[in-house]
């Protein structure tokens, strides 16, 4: 069985996928990042009108995507404590690791899955950070 789930609530893909797909009783999340819901906006980046960076604040892209994953589970019939698997992916391990360790920490305190964390040179729009997901659904 296999059956894919997208959502008004969380982020717009940036390409042709669903946000998550259900595989028999595991559920897999397509790339998260922090973007709000029905725009581009992303929380913690501040640009000028010429798109140059002005403002960051990468504790509050961590805190959004963990929002629109919890949206995400949640919108196809699963829940954040069924969380089995999280791969982050940073574009800047150096500088935001230390914070991303501490915010994993608040929201996984009760539920701690198997994680990987994995830097990388870019991700496909201005966001610092972008979660993929494993996750148990009845």
């Amino acid at each position: 069985m296999s059956q894919q789930f997208s959502t008004d609530k969380a982020p717009k893909p940036v390409g042709l996928y669903p946000h998550a797909r259900r595989v028999g009783n595991l559920l897999f999340l397509s790339g998260v990042g922090p973007r709000k819901a029905g725009t581009d906006e992303i929380p913690g980046l501040t640009t000028d009108k010429h798109g140059n960076f002005i403002g960051f604040n990468f504790e509050e892209q961590c805190k959004s995507v963990f929002d629109n994953v919890r949206t995400i589970l949640e919108a196809s019939g699963s829940s954040w404590d069924k969380l089995v698997d999280v791969t982050v992916f940073l574009v800047d391990m150096k500088r935001d690791f230390q914070t991303y360790n501490k915010v994993y920490a608040e929201y996984f305190k009760d539920n701690q899955p198997c994680r990987t964390t994995v830097g990388i040179d870019a991700l496909p729009t201005a966001i610092a950070i972008e979660l993929k997901c494993i996750a148990t659904i009845d």
